[in-house]
């Protein structure tokens, strides 16, 4: 099948595009330059022309769908004549589509017939200036117009004729009281299927995304099915697609999808088609937080002077974001200084319920942080995912996932006194982890317990998520969440809104109604009454240690000196979520007594649990250095404590409260029994106790309600986007497609968007490829891709060097993940990363196995990609944990790797190897490279069609040796969805070719 979508004015101009058989599928938007002042349309034979300034008409050739009825006596179908101009039975003209509206045909088309339709000058006069658009659908087809001052842009879209009236019945009113109405919504509940009541809330949610977005097309009448069906599909791993309402993304990993976005602009252009059609299709929120570092610490003015040191290290890096801001609709940039993107998030950005042209909707959000779950606690559907897929989603494209099992978690009883949130939400990380939970849902909605839990409290359960292992950790919308929305600054009559379309949809938990309670895949329950206060690590946040067990045989260089007041080789700093959260330590009077013990304002970012902790007392760090055996620890209020995350130098790390970070700080060691040992000694000179200075949960609920009130939010959030006067005074360029600087070190167009073609390269081969890595269990993305400091010495430092940066200024790896020149080189550069290939030796090295040579895995893998030689890697199980962090597969692509051979891959990850096109394999059960007696010396040959349609998703693979091994391993490619990619290269290709 071809089909053609354009324009034609009387002076013959037609500017068209075509579509094949294999892209028909995909839909595509063109945009052309207005035709000259004077020119007019052609809509017929020349004895028919009507003179039109400024006027254009769009059509469509619609061929072999199949024998039909025309569309219909509002737009009758013309023929074509001879000389290729539109033509029809008869000389009446059809009406004009009005502004906004859709011309529907009531059934298929003749093959070989046109459709077209024409808009006035008068009606794109008044309109111009509003972006406005006119649509009309021929059959199988819609196409839009819009115009502006200087071009017009026409837009075809594969669909079905009258798609959307399938579930027209479920399009419902929600009345106001009192009168009037909120809107329109689609109603779950109008679906008339009893097993809708059994769904978890958080399936609910998938599933009204399912009727809305419904075309029978990127959304069809079965999807919604498996969604109701979800009892019996979700174990067969039914694939849906999902449509999430907005993204939000971090500088250091969505800064680089932005990135992309400005080149995939360049590519469309090399392609001949217009840049200005590259620009977000959902609302885009980049919140710069992850740039901030503790240089300075335990001084009144850190705030200023950290601030000052992020602007200087990161000027390239805030000009490219606010260029962004302008340069692409639909993306919203707040500058540093801002606060934490999910307490930002959670505080300003969510909505819990959209509306959108009359229409009301759950919020849902998608972002490339795997901590977006933190939205999760409000009732919000949300979660992380690469950068990568994340382009897909801001572009348009339906996401494909696996509908996932769902645990329901019981909670009962209540937390006693001198147990945190944090104590809780290790104790669920623990319980979950040892469930397994890896793709799940979590559902906390039942239990008298879950009223008991404030909404700041379940945010910190539901960051935790990646934590635990799962994709959302779930908190349905109740009394609690709306409590928490007045809190923070919600008008009543919002929270009516919400309150009332939740109701409607039978989205809400309501503890005073009888709750017949969803059906869950599993279930757990906890007694919040047996948890105690503990901390976790010393490498993984789910090592959970009961505190009065944490004392053990630490012992450092540093000495036993007792006091009550911080001891001087602690480094304290104190990084808030969110401007508001100063304004209540303030209020409260606390953060007066925090300064006193150095806890002194840093900056409003992620610092240490990313690695931006800074530098320590170079006295303490030579004694470090100097003595191995010294084990340095680090405790955190944070969310992970990776090996090697925090600073280089602190080989334990232990997650805690912030109640207990402080009281750690006074002890000056963790080797301490804070129920039988002092924290110091008091002004009195008695020793002071653990239990003396704990508050009751009594007086912490004071505190909180005197303290946090909701005018700190509104004064906050009302002036967010304005930004500081370092940030505005930025000079930007306002070109459409970004002005590359070659001698950039922190912006850089990325090397796989280079000399991409309209044709797919089909799937890769993989011959008598080396090993490049070997490596076991547990290697997360900040192995694969390290966020922390570049250490001189290593391939990037010295790329850094040649280019005249100097060592004080090459910050980190994160901050420069927007130069894929960073990412190759710092790929696989963790100081802790254990190699096998290296027979014991720690660090970023590998062999380069024909020589039996160490070198750097960089230079290593150059010196193989300059031999010709294919690459792959081996890995244990849980490849890829931790962060949503792309670059640990674009670095992985980069240096040439084809393949992973893991026995077990986190979600995010996996995904991301496929966006990128590298081929995950999955061992078989039992089987790992050690029990295979795999060395890492070997050759591997990996049998893989090099036809898309001759593989299919999960597929057995069979993985030979050039020494005659062979064994049999899983595709992880999941969807044929991500067939798709795999066979362009790539999610971000296929896109390219898509809008192309």
């Amino acid at each position: 099948m071809a089909s053609t979508a354009g324009l034609q004015t009387s002076h013959g101009h037609w500017f068209n595009t075509t579509l094949t058989s294999s892209q028909s599928h995909l839909g595509f938007r063109s945009s052309f330059p207005r035709p000259p002042a004077g020119d007019f349309l052609e809509r017929s034979p020349p004895r028919c022309r009507r003179r039109c300034s400024h006027a254009v008409a769009a059509a469509i050739v619609v061929e072999k769908l199949g024998q039909g009825r025309s569309v219909g006596p509002s737009l009758p179908v013309p023929r074509r004549s001879r000389d290729g101009f539109l033509a029809r039975r008869g000389r009446q003209q059809p009406a004009a589509a009005p502004c906004g509206s859709a011309v529907e045909g009531a059934g298929a088309a003749a093959p070989g017939t046109r459709a077209s339709t024409r808009w006035s000058s008068e009606r794109m006069r008044d309109h111009a200036g509003n972006g406005d658009s006119c649509s009309f659908v021929e059959t199988g087809f819609c196409i839009r117009l819009q115009w502006s001052c200087d071009q017009y842009a026409v837009e075809l879209q594969r669909t079905v004729p009258n798609a959307t009236d399938r579930f027209a019945n479920t399009l419902t009113s929600l009345p106001k009281p009192g009168g009037g109405e909120y809107g329109k919504f689609y109603s779950i509940p109008a679906l008339n299927d009893p097993k809708i009541d059994k769904l978890p809330y958080c399936i609910r949610i998938l599933l009204e995304s399912a009727v809305r977005n419904y075309d029978n097309f990127q959304v069809t009448e079965s999807d919604v099915q498996n969604i109701i069906d979800w009892e019996k599909t979700s174990p067969k791993l039914a694939e849906i697609p999902f449509k999430p309402a907005r993204l939000v993304l971090m500088d250091n990993t969505g800064g680089p999808a932005v990135v992309d976005l400005a080149a995939i602009r360049d590519v469309i252009a090399e392609l001949d088609s217009d840049p200005k059609k590259i620009n977000p299709l959902v609302p885009v929120d980049l919140v710069i937080d992850h740039s901030v570092r503790v240089d300075v610490a335990k001084c009144a003015d850190a705030l200023k002077q950290n601030m000052d040191l992020e602007f200087s290290r990161n000027k390239e890096r805030f000009s490219f974001f606010k260029w962004a801001s302008s340069a692409f609709n639909n993306m919203l940039v707040l500058p540093p200084g801002s606060g934490i993107l999910h307490q930002v998030n959670l505080e300003y950005l969510s909505r819990v319920v959209f509306k959108a042209d009359g229409v009301l909707y759950p919020d849902s959000v998608v972002g490339t942080d795997s901590h977006t779950t933190m939205i999760n606690s409000l009732g919000v559907a949300g979660w992380g995912v690469g950068g990568i897929e994340a382009m897909a989603a801001m572009l348009g494209q339906p996401m494909s996932m696996v509908l996932p099992g769902v645990v329901g978690f019981k909670l009962t009883g209540k937390l006693q006194d001198g147990v945190t949130t944090t104590d809780l939400a290790l104790t669920l990380t623990q319980m979950l982890r040892k469930h397994g939970v890896v793709g799940k849902f979590i559902e906390f909605f039942y239990g008298e317990g879950v009223g008991s839990i404030p909404l700041p409290a379940r945010a910190t359960i539901a960051n935790m998520t990646p934590e635990y292992g799962a994709t959302m950790g779930f908190f349905p919308v109740d009394q609690v969440a709306l409590d928490y929305l007045r809190l923070i600054g919600r008008s009543d009559e919002t929270v009516s809104m919400i309150e009332a379309y939740l109701r409607a949809n039978k989205m809400f938990v309501d503890c005073n109604e009888l709750q017949t309670g969803p059906v869950y895949s599993s279930d757990l329950e906890l007694d919040l009454t047996t948890v105690e206060p503990s901390v976790a690590g010393p490498k993984r946040p789910h090592d959970r240690v009961p505190l009065k067990e944490m004392k053990s045989d630490w012992h450092t260089c540093l000495g036993n000196e007792v006091g009550f007041k911080v001891k001087p080789w602690v480094k304290t700093s104190l990084a808030p979520g969110s401007l508001v959260v100063t304004k209540y330590l303030e209020h409260s009077g606390l953060q007066e007594y925090l300064n006193h013990q150095g806890f002194h304002l840093v900056g409003y970012g992620c610092t240490t649990c990313i690695g931006n902790s800074g530098d320590l007392d170079k006295s303490l760090s030579d004694a470090i250095v100097d003595n191995d055996v010294v084990v340095v620890v680090a405790v955190l209020s944070g969310n992970r404590n990776y090996e090697g995350r925090v600073h280089p130098l602190t080989r334990a790390n232990y997650l805690a409260s912030p109640p207990l970070v402080v009281a750690y700080a006074l002890a000056g060691t963790v080797d301490i029994d804070f129920e039988n040992e002092p924290i110091g000694i008091g002004k009195d000179g008695k020793e002071v106790y653990f239990k003396d200075v704990w508050p009751t949960n009594e007086e912490i609920e004071q505190v909180i309600k005197s303290n946090v009130l909701p005018k700190m939010f509104v004064d906050t959030y009302d002036s967010i986007t304005e930004g500081n006067d370092a940030w505005n005074k930025l000079v930007v360029p306002k070109e459409t497609l970004y002005p590359w600087d070659p001698k950039s070190t922190y912006i850089h167009k990325p090397a796989y968007l280079e000399n991409i073609t309209m044709t797919p390269p089909g799937p890769p081969s993989v011959k008598d490829a080396y090993c490049l890595l070997s490596l076991g269990d547990s290697i997360t993305t900040d192995h694969i891709s390290p966020s922390g400091v570049i250490k001189p010495g290593t391939p990037a430092a010295k790329y850094l060097l040649e280019r005249g940066v100097k060592p004080e200024n090459f910050t980190t790896y994160g901050s420069r993940r927007a130069n894929d020149e960073i990412v190759v080189r710092g790929a696989f550069a963790n100081i802790r990363i254990v190699n096998k290939l290296l027979e014991g030796e720690v660090g970023p090295k590998t062999v380069h196995v024909p020589t039996g040579e160490k070198h750097y895995v960089f230079d290593a893998a150059m010196k193989y990609k300059s031999e010709g030689h294919d690459m792959v890697i081996l890995a244990g199980d849980e490849y890829g944990a931790g962060s949503s962090r792309d670059s640990a597969a674009k670095g992985p692509l980069l240096l040439g790797v084809k393949a992973v051979i893991a026995k077990g891959f986190e979600r995010i990850h996996r995904s991301n190897l496929v966006g990128m096109g590298i081929i995950p394999l999955r061992f078989k059960a039992g089987e790992d490279a050690d029990s295979l007696n795999l060395s890492g010396h070997e050759r591997f040959t990996i049998d893989l069609p090099r036809k898309i349609t001759e593989i299919r998703p999960g597929q057995d693979v069979i993985v030979t040796t050039k020494n005659g091994k062979s064994f049999t391993c899983t595709l992880c490619i999941n969807t044929q969805v991500e067939l798709e990619y795999f066979n362009h290269g790539g999610i971000l290709p296929y896109l390219i070719r898509k809008l192309a």
